[in-house]
């Protein structure tokens, strides 16, 4: 079968509709669709994109992954309080931060329905990368959402779940998480550890946010987002002529494990040289460097015959939809 793009409509609304002045891209899938369209080669077909299939995640997807006290939280009065945390929309005064309720369309809590609805895309991509071999869906990539708390703007960890719910319907057994977001998948990497059916590798910025965060929490106890992943490749400011060549090093050794039945691709835009976001300026790749980063993963996985779930993770400002266009138009004409 052919590759796909799977794409939700209403996954979330802009965020500035909830008072939330965080700088993401305006109608990112909209601007990625509209290049592959003017593709002279994709333009004229209609078998590249897809809907939804009807796919839901549910109260219990997430107790899977998340504690049932958190859980319990988000499905109850302690949401609103939890957005705010995530989203870091509250300074250490107490007063707004990037937020100004005055000008919301949307309640805060509405876009939890845009959380829910964003999981089962996640998880319906990865169906369709089992069916297909490559599906690319235009959301995704929550990874900063640990155990008992979200934070980094990811409420939930929609991969784990997502791997969760297959496993759990005896879909798979075994999956590697590829994340070359700018920042460190690490909530991703502590809520599988210790876990050998799930393999986590994160190429990301070697120092920075969420690195740069306490050791230990308030009493004591480690801090999850200090918890490695089972590679970890981290780059520091100026040394973006290595990326591609230490991204391949790394490929090589997620190799060296068993192979799995399933990769989830977390392909962040936000390493890109104009990405908006004050927190991913110590990496600055160019389009031809994220092109080949993608490149490299997308083969590596074909020659080991992997089926292939890409996400869109994070990006941020009114280009971060132009690292996709290229790479998706060679996966889609490629494979096919």
């Amino acid at each position: 079968m052919n590759p796909v793009i799977l794409r939700y409509e209403g996954t979330r609304p802009p965020l500035r509709e909830f008072g939330i002045l965080i700088p993401t891209a305006r109608n990112r899938p909209q601007q990625i669709l509209g290049a592959l369209r003017a593709d002279p080669m994709l333009g004229a077909r209609a078998d590249w994109l897809i809907g939804p299939d009807g796919s839901t995640v549910g109260r219990a997807d997430l107790e899977r992954v998340h504690d049932p006290a958190y859980v319990e939280r988000l499905f109850g009065d302690g949401l609103e309080a939890v957005l705010l945390s995530v989203y870091e929309l509250i300074d250490e005064h107490g007063a707004h931060h990037r937020y100004d309720p005055a000008i919301a369309t949307r309640p805060l809590s509405g876009m939890f329905d845009g959380t829910l609805h964003g999981l089962a895309g996640t998880l319906q991509c990865g169906t369709e990368a089992l069916r297909r071999g490559f599906c690319f869906y235009l959301g995704g990539g929550s990874h900063h959402a640990h155990y008992a708390f979200g934070h980094g703007f990811c409420v939930v960890n929609d991969s784990v779940i997502a791997i969760r719910r297959l496993q759990h319907d005896g879909e798979i057994r075994s999956a590697w998480i590829i994340d070359v977001d700018a920042h460190k998948g690490d909530g991703t990497a502590a809520l599988t550890l210790g876990d050998e059916s799930i393999i986590t590798m994160s190429v990301h910025m070697a120092h920075g946010w969420p690195l740069d965060l306490p050791e230990h929490d308030a009493d004591g106890q480690p801090h999850p987002s200090q918890v490695p992943s089972d590679i970890d490749v981290p780059i520091a400011a100026g040394e973006e002529g290595s990326y591609v060549p230490r991204l391949a090093d790394a490929l090589e050794q997620l190799g060296r494990y068993p192979r799995p039945d399933i990769a989830y691709v977390l392909a962040g835009a936000d390493p890109y040289e104009h990405d908006e976001l004050p927190s991913t300026r110590d990496l600055r790749l160019s389009l031809d460097q994220l092109y080949e980063r993608d490149l490299r993963i997308h083969r590596f996985l074909r020659r080991l015959s992997v089926p292939q779930a890409w996400l869109m993770a994070g990006g941020y400002g009114e280009r971060a939809w132009e690292p996709y266009p290229p790479f998706l138009a060679h996966a889609l004409l490629h494979r096919s």
